[in-house]
C-alpha cells in the first residue's frame, strides 16, 4: 500500500502558462486537458485547463487547473510548497527560476539553524519555500 501527496494549484486562466513554466524549471512530462476536451466548456472557458499534471524528472508531481468564472468558481488561494534536500546546485536553480518574474520574500541564505533557506512568490502567486540541508560538519557557527 502506498500514499502520495501532490500539490494541486488553482489558477484564474493561467494554468497552461504556469504549468509550462514549472515544466521548464523541473523538467518532466506534462499533460494538459482543457474543459472542451471533456465536453464541459462554457462559452470562452473551453480552452481553460480542466486538469494539468506534471511528473517531474526528479519524480515528484505537480497538478493544477483553471477556475471557471462562468460557473462561479473563483481561483482558491494556494498554500505554500516546500522543496528540500541536499542537492545544492539543483535547489538553487529551482529557487532562481521560480523567482523569475516573481518576488523573493527571503533570500536563499544560511539561516540560524544552519541550513540554506529562502521563500518566494512566483509570478502566478504561488509561495515556495526552499531548504537546502547543510551537513552538520559544514555549518557555520
Amino acid at each position: 500500500m502506498s500514499i502520495g501527496f501532490t500539490p494541486y494549484f488553482s489558477f484564474d486562466g493561467h494554468a497552461r502558462e504556469a504549468m509550462e513554466f514549472y515544466q521548464k524549471i523541473f523538467g518532466g512530462h506534462l499533460i494538459l486537458r482543457t474543459f472542451a476536451q471533456y465536453d464541459v466548456a462554457h462559452g470562452d472557458d473551453g480552452e481553460r485547463i480542466m486538469h494539468a499534471q506534471l511528473i517531474t524528472d526528479t519524480g515528484f508531481t505537480v497538478m493544477g487547473a483553471d477556475s471557471l468564472p462562468s460557473q462561479g468558481h473563483p481561483a482558491v488561494p494556494n498554500g505554500r510548497i516546500s522543496l528540500s534536500g541536499d542537492d545544492v546546485e539543483r535547489l538553487r536553480h529551482y529557487f532562481d527560476q521560480l523567482a523569475e518574474g516573481g518576488q523573493v520574500i527571503t533570500a536563499l541564505t544560511t539561516q540560524q539553524w544552519g541550513d540554506l533557506f529562502g521563500t518566494l512568490v512566483d509570478r502566478f502567486g504561488n509561495t515556495w519555500m526552499v531548504t537546502i540541508a547543510v551537513p552538520q560538519d559544514e555549518r557555520v557557527s
